[in-house]
């Protein structure tokens, strides 16, 4: 590849020469990335495609600017650029790298923003090269298996600081459309707008570009999104032929939210193998599309041998493969609890009673269980109140837990319950 093509491609992914567009700051994720953007040790940024992880960069720009770090002294790299497929290598690195100095001729530790990194075969080599000679700080995002934690702890020899990126929270989505929420009073002087902003989050999701896409075309944006992921992060990466049989597991995991399965009932259901199940399954947790959480156990062994429950990355994504007409509220707000979780970095589980009573989350931080929640659409009804509450219990006896907070999250308002279980408004978990 010529030199002229280089920085000719570089100079228009860059902002050496002109303003950086328009972003929304994404505040936890923007205070958490610039804490480590200038470390020596590589910063990883992954999740789902089009969870907005080039927009966090531009945020990272931004601040860098601000602080007065030359321009040039900062350099984006897509390597999704089409003009680079036919020379994706190691010796491109080299070649970017030789080019920037040359042409910015930067007089400090240059700041090297690496986007999707994994379309480069081998490309922990050249980073590590570039951390451990101190040459470079360096920030590299990716979107599939190649920047799981178990695999990126064995090419960057444990010189790497970590960040999940997921689609938009709740309270995110409605920073984007401009609504604040900071009191207990926004949430009853604001009560309408937001009962119609949780409906159109259940339908929508959270990826960032469809907040202010016209709804006539948000469908066909999600029906990109999952064909992206399929076919770059998982056929192309794992040379698959049997597409249809990939996109038919893929509806089934995104649309049926919170279901108990296992790889047995997966490989029935579709009259596939046993083994085409299993690697199917974790072809898609590899890409971000779905979750999967074990029902929880003292004994390590029994938690890998139990069923799963599976929850999908986006609740759009899910809709776009949903049945219409049926009801899915319940779930959906399983599905937001869920992510949320998540993302203030608890671990999470499942849990079945001896006398198959279910606890939709066993909630774990630093190795303690700290809280027992349920999630329903709403407990006004007996029949449902009993299903939510009685299980809290006998999971508390089972598992020997004494002081545990048990929580049900619904659309019903906040008060206290019997037993010390305390109902839980769900916009006012999300929000405050």
């Amino acid at each position: 590849m010529e030199k002229e093509q280089i920085i000719e491609i570089l100079n228009e992914w860059n902002y050496w020469n002109r303003e950086l567009p328009r972003t929304v700051q994404r505040n936890s994720y923007d205070d958490k990335i610039s804490k480590f953007i200038n470390k020596d040790e590589v910063l990883v940024i992954k999740g789902v495609r089009r969870s907005g992880k080039s927009t966090l960069i531009l945020n990272q720009i931004k601040r860098l600017h601000k602080q007065g770090i030359p321009r040039n002294e900062i350099l984006f790299v897509n390597l999704e650029d089409p003009r680079f497929t036919n020379y994706l290598s190691l010796e491109l690195f080299e070649k970017i790298k030789e080019v920037y100095l040359e042409y910015l001729d930067p007089k400090a530790k240059p700041y090297i923003f690496l986007d999707e990194v994994q379309n480069i075969k081998g490309w922990e080599k050249w980073v590590n090269k570039e951390v451990e000679l101190k040459q470079s700080f360096i920030t590299i995002t990716g979107s599939n298996s190649s920047l799981l934690s178990s695999e990126i702890a064995s090419v960057l020899t444990g010189r790497y600081i970590s960040v999940d990126v997921y689609p938009l929270s709740f309270a995110e989505y409605l920073e984007f459309k401009q609504i604040s929420v900071k009191s207990k009073m926004d949430l009853v002087s604001k009560k309408i707008e937001l009962n119609r902003e949780l409906s159109n989050f259940l339908r929508d999701g959270g990826f960032p570009r469809l907040v202010d896409y016209p709804n006539d075309e948000k469908k066909e944006l999600l029906g990109a999104y999952k064909n992206s992921i399929l076919l770059k992060d998982i056929v192309a990466r794992f040379k698959l032929k049997n597409f249809e049989v990939l996109n038919e597991i893929t509806a089934f995991l995104l649309a049926n939210v919170g279901i108990i399965q296992s790889i047995t009932k997966l490989k029935n259901n579709f009259s596939i193998s046993h083994e085409m199940a299993s690697d199917y399954v974790d072809y898609l947790k590899k890409a971000y599309l779905i979750f999967e959480i074990n029902k929880f156990d003292y004994s390590l062994k029994k938690q890998r041998v139990n069923e799963k429950k599976y929850y999908p990355i986006d609740l759009g994504l899910s809709n776009l493969m949903r049945v219409p007409n049926r009801e899915f509220r319940g779930a959906d707000l399983e599905q937001v609890v869920f992510l949320e979780l998540l993302r203030r970095g608890y671990k999470v589980y499942y849990y079945k009673t001896s006398k198959d009573l279910e606890i939709d989350f066993v909630v774990e931080k630093n190795n303690q269980i700290v809280q027992l929640i349920q999630v329903s659409k709403s407990v006004k009804d007996k029949k449902t109140y009993n299903r939510e509450v009685v299980p809290f219990t006998k999971t508390k006896t089972e598992l020997h837990l004494d002081s545990v907070e048990c929580l049900i999250i619904s659309e019903d308002e906040s008060r206290g319950l019997e037993d010390g279980v305390k109902l839980v408004n769900i916009k006012e978990w999300c929000l405050l």
